[in-house]
């Protein structure tokens, strides 16, 4: 199946009064390359997001962000020091004793003093936070690989077209490959008798030289090997799992065969005909390369 390595995802939901988002996003490459943005807080998330990810993307550099935000849930609680705030009273009683003035302080006297106060994280129950985010993971995957999935039809679809294109200009070479040799023949068999004018042309001669020039401009095995290559592309594009690794491939043998009926074929038709395959080669491995 194509996918393309370009998408983008995102997923929401309001799970145990927390607010999560996960945002998915990936462009291309060669190898799967993952990168996160979440909170520090919750970065012993990190490992399971990529192994989640992973699972179901196999190429492109993708980049995920998650946003954690309070909804109800208590995100911070007021911790008090009591070792503190009674050493803090004995000693302020300490102080009315020897300076022999009243002891005033009060409860709101000794909560203002340092650290006796603060502000500290909500224990968090991680598996529960893990089960949270990752049904919104998945519901962002899920939305990341329809796009992928949209856009990959479509690159499909061009390099059917496209492969469609060069079959027909196979069909092209071969027909105009057939009559060559009976043309160089006759071409030959033309010149020979200008230059011997009244003598005869030796005819064992001239066939021997067209079986040279049939044999070394022959085509029909690298015109063979094309059609096989483009019947595979289908086959391939048709399948399931990652495929553009073994489409790259036969990409470059579609541009090996026509390079060698180029070399081989001295002939303007032919070499037009080469031209615009080539053209078309290389459109494909530009879609290729948006392929997972």
């Amino acid at each position: 199946m194509a996918l393309s390595m370009t998408g983008y995802g995102r997923g929401k939901a309001v799970l145990n009064g927390r607010d999560i988002t996960v945002e998915i996003k990936s462009v291309n490459s060669r190898y799967f390359e993952y990168s996160a943005r979440i909170p520090r807080s919750c970065s012993f998330l990190d490992d399971k997001l990529k192994s989640m990810v992973s699972s179901r993307v196999h190429r492109g550099k993708v980049e995920l962000s998650l946003q954690i935000q309070a909804a109800g849930a208590q995100e911070q609680v007021v911790a008090v020091d009591l070792e503190l705030a009674r050493s803090y009273r004995e000693a302020l009683q300490q102080l009315s004793e020897a300076l022999g003035v009243k002891d005033t302080s009060t409860a709101e006297t000794l909560a203002r003093l340092p650290d006796v106060m603060s502000l500290r994280h909500a224990d968090v129950d991680e598996e529960q936070l893990w089960a949270d985010v990752a049904q919104v993971c998945a519901q962002a995957l899920d939305n990341f690989l329809a796009m992928r999935a949209a856009e990959g039809q479509k690159l499909k679809e061009d390099i059917l077209g496209r492969l469609l294109t060069i079959e027909a200009a196979v069909g092209q070479v071969e027909e105009n490959s057939a009559g060559r040799v009976a043309a160089y023949t006759q071409r030959l068999y033309a010149k020979l008798q200008a230059l011997l004018e009244d003598r005869n042309v030796d005819e064992a001669r001239v066939l021997t030289e067209a079986a040279i020039f049939a044999d070394k401009t022959a085509v029909d095995e690298e015109t063979v090997r094309l059609r096989s290559h483009i019947q595979q592309y289908r086959e391939i594009l048709a399948g399931e799992g990652p495929v553009g690794r073994k489409l790259d491939f036969l990409t470059q043998e579609l541009n090996r065969e026509t390079n060698t009926i180029g070399s081989k074929c001295q002939d303007i038709e032919i070499t037009r005909i080469v031209l615009d395959v080539k053209s078309e080669i290389e459109k494909i491995r530009e879609q290729v390369q948006n392929i997972e």
